[in-house]
């Protein structure tokens, strides 16, 4: 046998016995890789307010690692987006599952859109409410005044989305009202 054929053949045997052993190839995906939490969305009850909605899903979709939204096609949707004319709300079922209340009353007030359903969004991602009054807040909902057009989450409510859905965030259901009050900082 050539010098060549058994360098071949003992290359193939440890490339056999690494793939048996379950030592990943070179450049192969790690099979623990963490798949980011699909949360389905119907707006389609959201009136003049989907494009918001799908705007707010985008946002969050390049915010966060450990969610994706996707439209819900035929069947159940995990979020529920509806209007009405009263004060923007979130009901939480569960981590991910819940509905969204777009209140005309704030719109009517001055507050911008997309950062409401974007703010609304975060509670179904296990965020509270900080009325901080500062607009690079994104929980900080209406504290923050009607000139805020922010429609970003910050760095720590970023991560802690992230950890939210990382660890299995056990949320009790709650609903969070967005009336507006003081900033309490």
């Amino acid at each position: 046998m050539s010098k060549f054929s058994i360098s071949t053949a003992i290359a193939g045997a440890a490339t056999a016995i690494l793939l048996v052993a379950g030592a990943p190839l070179a450049g192969a995906v790690p099979s623990d890789a963490a798949e980011p939490r699909v949360i389905t969305y119907d707006a389609s009850q959201a009136e003049e307010f989907q494009a918001a909605i799908d705007e707010a899903t985008e946002t969050w979709n390049g915010q966060v690692a450990n969610v994706k939204f996707e439209k819900a096609t035929g069947g159940q949707a995990d979020l529920t987006v509806l209007a009405d004319d009263g004060w923007p709300r979130a009901q939480t079922d569960s981590l991910g599952v819940g509905t969204v209340w777009m209140g005309r009353e704030a719109v009517n007030e001055g507050h911008h859109i997309p950062r409401i359903a974007t703010h609304e969004i975060g509670h179904i991602l296990g965020l509270p409410d900080d009325r901080t009054g500062v607009c690079e807040d994104l929980m900080s909902g209406a504290s923050a005044g009607t000139e805020c057009q922010n429609t970003l989450p910050n760095p720590t409510e970023k991560a802690q989305v992230d950890e939210n859905f990382a660890q299995g965030l056990v949320i009790e259901p709650q609903l969070f009202t967005e009336a507006p009050v003081a900033a309490t900082r």
